[in-house]
């Protein structure tokens, strides 16, 4: 009821309750008394007890009662209309209009060619107000329709996470065949409606699937997260979709939209008149990656193709691989591929219990990994050209240093031997060579140097100047630091074993020396490293975003600045006799391996490697720089338990370059050298 008309029947009934009282008081004549003797009369007690008199205090006294009770009426009446009017007139308009979020687009994620590598798509979905809960027969029409059990129908009409008078989901992406049958039997489902939507789409499966991640609704932790990220930004609420890996959940605050609104006028009971007003959703911006999807492809069609070969040649346990490509000048990732995968797209509208078993299983192996920054493998005979710095700036070797492999190193004494993985041996070496044929005895030989040197942290301190045992700062979540082992790390990873066993000793050295022992690298890494040799000691920050579009119109709103890492001043004699070692790995330390590169436009540099896994078959590796005397891209691929850098990842990085250079491979020489 109106607040004034409220004051007013109190303020007349008080009135009506006060003339009653005055009349009724008013007839009581008790007070007076008179002298039968005919005298004058008097009042009682002395006092003037007249009618008048009496009449008057009343009057007196009823005038201030009235006159208090009227005045308080009067001042509430004055703060409600004037002082707390707007607060009553808002009230009165909230029970009245409800709100009504209504859901905004997702950016999309283009490759750096403006090719879709994330959109969106209209989906079809079964709306329903909230009574229909309350109609048995029509939830199980619906259920029937839609071929959804009952009490999933229900639990989805009870959710409340878009408001409680918004038109619940209750399915998306229903068949044509649904929409014609409710348009036609809308008698049968009152309160029921078919609305089109947009959803999430990966329209290329599963390609870059680690890379670009997949979206999921939001959990309660993420929802104070994210608002307090993004100041306020974006208001974020349960039942929000929102990015849970990858670019999706790295750039959520520039995908994310802003949400809409729908003002409603609601009756008594909460039911849905008419629109009051709508203010239009705003959609995410759009993030273009520097992602070459042509290149991206070449790399992850490889890699499967490989692991598969490799598995049917007996390598049981090679299950999965990466590669990664870099602009040596810019840090751009042109692909970065991780085997095996999966399709973003079972993640969109929530995944499935049985999907979601398939991805966990034991078989699966891990698909959702990315194992290019998340992997962590020794690094075998790659880490060998940072070897041979260390040597050269600690003292240890020099251009002019020589070695003689063969096949078995004693360097520690008879009982301590080590084998080269040429067991034959390789004869007389220098530095360069011992690059270019991969020989352990030369790198055994480095390892005892800095045992015996006083500087026995040389060794490290080189790994580490070149970022290895670090992140490298890409913009995608879960990357891996690698490690770069030393005393101290074994002292305290070792607590529990006995004081010999977690002593520094020379087979530390030996190990780390030629990428074994306790060494650890991700394919990231390993690729950082070679483009910084390209660039003549310069490592790129490598990186995935290349700009953010605006939401209207052409032009970037943000573009990424490229970085450096880390400048290594290296002299340059010393830099020339390591490119020329990894030069020759190329085109001198195996005919059937240099045929496969022969036929290309440009020359190259590179390094095979294979790292001991403590399973039958060592993880293969093999990394390039290309064009040789104007590097632009470096490539790394690694294969697990893929046995030597030649049998399998040779071929990775020469698809790749055959991609980039319209070169395809023509050789089909196989490698029977068990070149490492």
């Amino acid at each position: 009821m109106n607040p004034v008309v409220i004051v007013i029947v109190i303020l007349a009934v008080v009135i009506v309750g006060l003339v009653i009282a005055f009349v009724l008081l008013g007839r009581d004549s008790s007070r007076f008394t008179f002298d039968i003797g005919g005298g004058v009369p008097r009042a009682s007690g002395g006092n003037d007890g007249s009618a008048e008199a009496g009449f008057k205090n009343r009057l007196f006294g009823l005038s201030i009662f009235s006159g208090t009770i009227i005045g308080t009426l009067l001042v509430k009446l004055w703060t409600m209309q004037l002082v707390s009017g707007d607060d009553y007139s808002a009230q009165a308009e909230n029970n009245r209009t409800r709100t009504i979020e209504l859901p905004a687009p997702r950016g999309r994620i283009l490759d750096r060619n403006g090719e879709e590598l994330v959109a969106n798509r209209a989906s079809l979905c079964v709306v329903a107000k909230p009574d229909v809960i309350d109609n048995e027969v029509e939830m199980k029409l619906l259920a029937n329709l839609i071929g959804m059990p009952q009490m999933a129908v229900k639990r989805n009409i009870q959710s409340t996470t878009g408001g409680a008078q918004s038109m619940r989901t209750v399915a998306e992406d229903v068949s044509r065949r649904v929409v014609a049958y409710v348009d036609e039997h809308a008698y049968l489902f009152d309160g029921v409606e078919v609305v089109q939507r947009t959803q999430r789409l990966y329209p290329n499966g599963s390609m870059a699937a680690q890379v670009l991640g997949y979206t999921g609704a939001i959990n309660a932790d993420q929802v104070e997260k994210l608002t307090n990220s993004s100041d306020g930004a974006i208001d974020y609420a349960l039942g929000d979709t929102v990015g849970q890996a990858g670019i999706e959940y790295q750039y959520e605050s520039v995908l994310q939209g802003i949400k809409g609104e729908q003002k409603v006028y609601v009756d008594a009971n909460g039911n849905v008149l008419s629109t009051a007003s709508t203010v239009e959703p705003q959609s995410g911006s759009d993030v273009t990656l520097t992602i070459d999807k042509a290149i991206q492809k070449a790399a992850e069609e490889s890699l499967a193709r490989n692991v598969k070969k490799l598995r049917e040649k007996g390598r049981s346990d090679c299950n999965g691989g990466a590669a990664v490509v870099l602009d040596v000048n810019t840090g751009d990732v042109l692909a970065m591929a991780s085997y095996p995968n999966y399709s973003p797209n079972v993640f969109v509208g929530g995944i499935s219990a049985d999907d979601w078993e398939a991805l966990s299983s034991e078989e699966a192996h891990n698909p959702m990994i990315n194992r290019a920054i998340t992997g962590q493998y020794p690094s075998g005979s790659t880490i060998k050209p940072l070897t041979a710095f260390a040597a050269l700036n600690n003292g240890i070797a020099t251009s002019n240093s020589s070695y003689y492999c063969t096949g078995y190193w004693t360097g520690f004494g008879a009982a301590s031997g080590q084998y080269c993985w040429e067991k034959k041996g390789h004869g007389a070496m220098n530095l360069q060579n011992g690059i270019t044929y991969s020989c352990d005895v030369v790198f055994y030989e480095i390892g005892k140097g800095f045992f015996e040197s006083s500087n026995q942290d040389g060794m490290q301190q080189t790994f580490r100047q070149w970022g290895l045992g670090a992140l490298e700062g890409i913009d995608l979540p879960g990357e891996a630091a690698g490690r770069v082992p030393d005393a101290a790390w074994k002292e305290s990873y070792f607590s529990n074993a006995n004081e010999e066993d977690r002593q520094w000793k020379g087979g530390d050295y030996t190990n780390l020396a030629i990428g074994q022992g306790d060494l650890l690298v991700t394919p990231l890494q390993m690729c950082c490293v070679y483009a910084g040799i390209a660039a003549n000691g310069k490592v790129p920050r490598p990186h995935l975003l290349k700009s953010v579009d605006p939401i209207v119109g052409s032009g970037t709103v943000v573009d990424y600045q490229d970085g450096t890492n880390y400048q290594i001043d290296e002299r340059s004699d010393y830099m020339d006799l390591v490119k020329a070692g990894m030069k020759g790995v190329i085109y001198r330390e195996n005919e059937a391996q240099a045929s496969h590169f022969t036929n290309l436009p440009v020359e190259l540099a590179g390094k095979t490697g294979s790292a001991e896994s403590g399973k039958d078959h060592p993880h293969g590796w093999f990394i390039v720089y290309a064009p040789w005397d104007d590097p632009q891209y470096a490539i790394a691929a690694m294969i697990e338990y893929g046995g030597f850098g030649s049998e399998g990842a040779l071929y990775v990085v020469r698809d790749i370059l055959g991609e980039i250079y319209d070169s395809p491979d023509s050789s089909s020489a196989v490698d029977s050298s068990g070149v490492r």
